[in-house]
């Protein structure tokens, strides 16, 4: 039988007003819950800006405690609308310890769990490295109202390890709140690799481990603060994928969007007797995968 799960999503476009930024999430997240959304998923450090074009230490000040008054916005609203939220903030740790950081809220407002970014970039425009610590949680599923949530982030989904040991442990989807978009000195064909090496690999997560994915980027073009080029023009096309990794539905490239989709949080069991992969797994062979490399 059917196990229906309505998924809500925001994709947003940001600007420098962070006021601004969380009030139309707000207002997202009060519509898709009127929808029937019971899981709302929102993108990568979606309250501001994505800060991480330039290295500045003046960017901590936009970290916050994971116990600030702005997060607890969110755990009045998961309250107030009865849906679970994935949200996705700079944590302040403490003195000079940040982390990239999702928290999920039951729909009661609790805190469910959190999970620490692990996989950090430093990439031309994507300087992370200068802001957050990797994390120190693991990789382990949140268990909420609605399952077994297996949320990572962002560069967390070119990482297939990342996503098997979720689902090794019981997660029941794969979530991935994004920040990810073109830099304008690449060629069409160059954006087009890159957005389809993304998708791809994610459904691929979905096919080898049997589960639902939801990826959830946010659009919109961010000038960089320094100049030095032309900013990135974040290219949306969040999605949600089945476990055969099917597409369920895909975001606009260039549009504020927010939806609510269907999953049948049953349809994992009959796919994985289909293609039993976990059951074919040698584990007794896979030992390299723990070394850096093997030559």
């Amino acid at each position: 039988m059917e196990r229906i799960l309505k998924v809500g999503f925001i994709q947003q476009h940001n600007t420098s007003d962070i006021p601004d930024n969380r009030s139309r999430l707000a207002a997202k997240i009060r519509k898709l819950a009127a929808d029937g959304a019971q899981l709302i998923v929102n993108q990568e450090l979606h309250d501001s800006l994505y800060f991480c074009q330039v290295e500045s230490t003046d960017n901590c000040d936009l970290a916050l405690p994971l116990d600030s008054d702005a997060n607890r916005f969110y755990s009045k609203l998961a309250e107030e609308t009865g849906a679970v939220l994935v949200t996705s903030v700079f944590e302040h740790r403490a003195p000079g310890l940040y982390h990239n950081t999702a928290v999920v809220y039951e729909k009661d407002g609790t805190v469910a769990g959190k999970y620490r970014k692990m996989h950090i970039p430093d990439d031309p425009a994507y300087y992370e490295k200068f802001y957050f610590t990797p994390g120190d949680i693991g990789f382990e599923p949140i268990s909420t109202s609605v399952g077994k949530l297996g949320v990572l982030v962002c560069w967390d989904q070119w990482f297939p390890e990342a996503a098997r040991l979720m689902a090794l442990r019981g997660a029941e989807l794969l979530i991935y709140p994004t920040a990810i978009g073109w830099e304008s000195s690449d060629t069409d064909a160059e954006k087009q690799r890159q957005l389809q090496a993304w998708e791809t690999v994610q459904r691929g997560h979905a096919v080898a481990n049997g589960l639902p994915v939801i990826a959830v980027n946010r659009v919109g073009h961010e000038p960089d603060p320094s100049g030095q080029t032309n900013g990135i023009l974040f290219w949306g096309n969040s999605f949600v994928a089945g476990p055969q990794g099917e597409i369920l539905h895909r975001a606009s490239n260039s549009s504020e969007e927010s939806d609510v989709i269907d999953i049948d949080m049953n349809r994992s069991e009959q796919v994985r007797r289909w293609w039993p992969f976990l059951r074919d797994r040698r584990i007794d062979a896979y030992s390299g995968l723990t070394k850096r490399f093997l030559l």
